[in-house]
């Protein structure tokens, strides 16, 4: 049997600087918004001259929607490998709040609280792409409360605790700094203790 042939090495450069680009598009959406960012401002930033995106992207809302996806992947990826752990369930509560935490404030994630911001600027066929991502999302969180409440550690409407936890989660965006009073894994703990019955 033939050893598969390597992908060219051009190949392997394209998808690193696609990747690259979506990462300088994410810190500039966030720091600047969709709508305050242009081509020529993420071209100077990943280096590159001021049509180059365009090899990559059609359009500005190309590099937009690519990026909330991404983003969504990766949170996807780290709750799944969380999910998977043979933990009591409200272990892994703090497990799949701190990954959240990490994926909205940790250096360079820039993706995430680029979809809690401007989610209105997406086109509404691309805004159906994100809901589709963002519901399979949410039901690992749903899955993991219904185990909580089915273990007697969360009492009231289930579908309410994840929309406020979240909600609670997503807001440290506004407020958190690095080397304040709170590290990470501490507002995880604390955040899981507000909302469950700890045994």
């Amino acid at each position: 049997m033939n050893a598969p042939k390597p992908k060219p090495r051009r190949a392997n450069n394209e998808s690193n600087r696609r990747d690259e680009l979506l990462r300088v598009s994410a810190r500039l959406f966030r720091e600047k918004g969709f709508d305050g960012t242009t081509i020529r401002d993420i071209s100077a930033a990943a280096g590159m001259h001021s049509g180059s995106p365009f090899y990559h992207f059609k359009t500005k809302q190309d590099i937009l929607i690519a990026v909330m996806e991404q983003g969504l992947a990766e949170g996807l990826r780290r709750t799944q490998a969380v999910m998977a752990l043979p933990l009591p369930p409200e272990q892994r509560l703090v497990r799949v709040i701190r990954s959240h935490l990490g994926t909205i404030l940790e250096d360079g994630n820039d993706f995430i609280p680029v979809l809690l911001y401007d989610w209105r600027s997406l086109i509404p066929l691309n805004r159906r792409r994100v809901v589709a991502l963002k519901d399979r999302y949410d039901a690992l969180w749903q899955q993991l409360i219904d185990e909580l409440q089915a273990a007697g550690h969360m009492p009231g409407d289930g579908q309410l605790a994840r929309l406020l936890i979240l909600g609670a989660v997503n807001w440290t965006g506004t407020w958190y700094r690095p080397g304040g009073r709170l590290s990470l894994d501490e507002i995880a703990e604390g955040a899981a203790r507000l909302f469950v019955r700890w045994s």
